[in-house]
C-alpha cells in the first residue's frame, strides 16, 4: 500500500488492491486486462488539473501512471486508457496523457486510448493528438490490437 505524505490534510484514499484511488469527482482505477501484460487505467469523471489534483494526492496520479507491476506480475507491454466514463478533459489532462505516452514509449509499452466521449475526442482532434496517440472505440477493441 502506498501511503501519501501526511501534511495534516485529508488526502483521499490510496490502496493497491490493485489500485483504486477515488475521492471526489475524479478517480482512476487500475486493473489487469484479459490479455497478459495488459494494464487498463479507467478514468472516471472530468480529467482537468483542478479535478484530478483536488481529488487525488499529488503523487498518487504520478505513481499510478508509472505502471509499476504488481507483486508477482510481469511488466506491462500494453496500457489501455479507458476513457469511457471521462466526459471531459482539458489541456492539462491531455498534457498528462501525452507525457504518459512518452513514458510508455521509453519503457516499450504500447499505449492506447479507448472509449472516448465526443468532447474528449474533440480535444484530441483539435490538438492533433489523435494523430499521435492510438485510439480504439472500446476497451475490447484496444485489447485485441
Amino acid at each position: 500500500m502506498i501511503e501519501p505524505p501526511n501534511d495534516g490534510r485529508e488526502l483521499g484514499m490510496a490502496t493497491f488492491s490493485w489500485q483504486t484511488w477515488n475521492s471526489g469527482p475524479f478517480s482512476i482505477e487500475r486493473k489487469q486486462g484479459k490479455v497478459p501484460g495488459t494494464v487498463i487505467l479507467s478514468f472516471r469523471g472530468p480529467f482537468t488539473m483542478r479535478d484530478a489534483y483536488s481529488s487525488l494526492p499529488t503523487m498518487t496520479l504520478k505513481e499510478m501512471l508509472e505502471l509499476e507491476p504488481a507483486p508477482g506480475e510481469d511488466p506491462p507491454v500494453k496500457n489501455i486508457l479507458d476513457l469511457t466514463a471521462c466526459p471531459y478533459m482539458d489541456s492539462s489532462g491531455l498534457g498528462i496523457i501525452v507525457s504518459h505516452m512518452v513514458h510508455c514509449q521509453k519503457k516499450g509499452v504500447k499505449m492506447i486510448a479507448a472509449g472516448m466521449a465526443p468532447r474528449v475526442r474533440e480535444v484530441f482532434k483539435l490538438t492533433r493528438v489523435d494523430g499521435v496517440v492510438p485510439i480504439a472505440a472500446t476497451v475490447e477493441e484496444a485489447e485485441m490490437n
